[in-house]
């Protein structure tokens, strides 16, 4: 494409990163869906993480997602 052969560094770029990321961006449009979802669970985690202050092993911090995010009833 003419962006690709251009002399400007920043239409290169983001030639560059229009090229690597079309099939996401085309399903960004045409199905309608964002990623925010998976975000807001990441970013959940995260708060776990930091919360805990460290895990003694990755089975507790395995155990710690489940039992916060995992949805169940407690008292049923």
């Amino acid at each position: 494409s003419w962006a690709l052969r251009s002399r400007l560094e920043p239409i290169k770029k983001v030639a560059r990163m229009i090229k690597n990321h079309l099939w996401g961006i085309l399903n960004a449009v045409v199905l309608k869906v964002t990623n925010g979802p998976a975000e807001g669970i990441n970013s959940r985690i995260k708060m776990i993480k930091v919360r805990s202050r460290g895990f003694r092993n990755k089975y507790r911090f395995v155990t710690a997602i489940y039992f916060h995010l995992g949805g169940l009833n407690l008292y049923p």
